[in-house]
């Protein structure tokens, strides 16, 4: 960072030059500020993370991949960057946030549903014993995401989506979970997007749980995310056109899954990807696997008082096999506890 802190003292330095031969300028207090404000940005993308190696590594690869006339330079065209949501944007525990919604639309739903007291797994959820509703397969967690949206437009449930997320707060810290973002992740989205980066989501959350709040959160629109999903089919109700749901997995945005999404409706190969888990191996495979300067990183959950300390051993964010090729490959491995200044958005407040 040395030479960053060192243009940024010659643009000060330029800049009091300016302010004391030119009085109409000197009296423009708030253009003043937005000029020091705009070069401390160029000196520093990521204010909320630790000058550490991780921390210039990636802006090491933003250099090269942007710098016209370098050896590694990519076009515009091709700067595509995937991100995992849950783990690597914001926090996944003590259980991840779309089952937490789920789970309470469930018990919303009860009571036009008597059968489900004595239906697994909606009798566990009822009776809050969520060890025993995890302990299920994926398709009795499928039953419940379908049960949660079931008979809703694909516009209703938009809606009952995004009033929760509105309300909806943390079993932990009190927050909201939009407030559970990393400040960090979203520094670094916002620096990939001003070099000409086009930033996906890659997903094992259900698309349609994501798409109606990542564009306010994230800065990611819709178009951009890519989750699991259910089959939907397009019908007329009282002459209105409408999609809705059908009980009927689509699409498993996990592991294996993510670089297929990827391939099926982005397009191109990502140059660079981001994740936390062992769900996001093959999406970094797929990746790095491209020809070309690559770059693959992991969020590390290291940090038992900010956040979670977590990886081998953990049912939500299980990061074993992707932590160990990780380490052989050379991949970036970000820990969480050193390199982040702040870890979650409303400490910036």
């Amino acid at each position: 960072m040395k030479k960053e802190y060192i243009h940024l003292v010659k643009t000060i330095l330029l800049f009091a030059f300016i302010l004391s031969v030119n009085p109409v300028l000197k009296s423009n207090v708030i253009c003043a500020e937005m000029f020091i404000n705009s070069a401390t940005n160029e000196s520093d993308p990521m204010p909320s993370w630790n000058d550490t190696e991780h921390k210039r590594a990636i802006i090491s690869f933003v250099e090269k991949v942007t710098t016209a006339g370098s050896p590694d330079f990519v076009p515009l065209s091709e700067r595509i960057a995937t991100f995992d949501n849950d783990g690597t944007l914001w926090s996944e525990q003590p259980i991840y946030f779309q089952f937490i919604f789920v789970f309470e639309r469930i018990k919303v739903l009860a009571p036009q549903h008597p059968e489900w007291k004595d239906k697994q797994p909606f009798k566990s959820v009822l009776e809050d014993d969520i060890k025993t509703v995890m302990q299920g397969d994926m398709n009795a967690i499928n039953e419940l995401v379908m049960a949660a949206s079931a008979d809703l437009t694909s516009e209703e449930y938009e809606k009952v989506v995004k009033e929760w997320v509105e309300t909806a707060r943390h079993p932990k810290t009190g927050k909201l979970f939009t407030e559970m973002v990393f400040q960090p992740m979203l520094e670094l989205l916002a620096y990939l997007r001003d070099n000409g980066f086009k930033t996906y989501i890659v997903s094992g959350g259900s698309t349609d749980f994501m798409r109606p709040w990542t564009e306010k959160i994230y800065g990611i629109p819709p178009e951009q995310v890519i989750g699991s999903s259910f089959k939907m089919i397009f019908k007329m109700d009282n002459d209105k056109p409408v999609i809705v749901q059908i009980p009927e997995v689509n699409f498993v945005d996990d592991n294996d899954g993510k670089p297929v999404g990827i391939y099926q409706y982005i397009g191109r190969r990502p140059i660079a990807s981001f994740g936390n888990s062992d769900g996001d191996l093959q999406m970094m495979q797929w990746t790095t696997g491209g020809s070309g300067l690559r770059f693959a990183l992991f969020v590390h959950h290291t940090d038992a008082e900010r956040e979670y300390a977590y990886d081998r051993k953990s049912p939500f964010g299980h990061f074993e096999k992707a932590l160990d090729e990780a380490n052989a490959k050379g991949w970036t491995v970000v820990d969480m506890k050193n390199d982040w200044k702040i870890i979650y958005t409303y400490e910036k407040k």
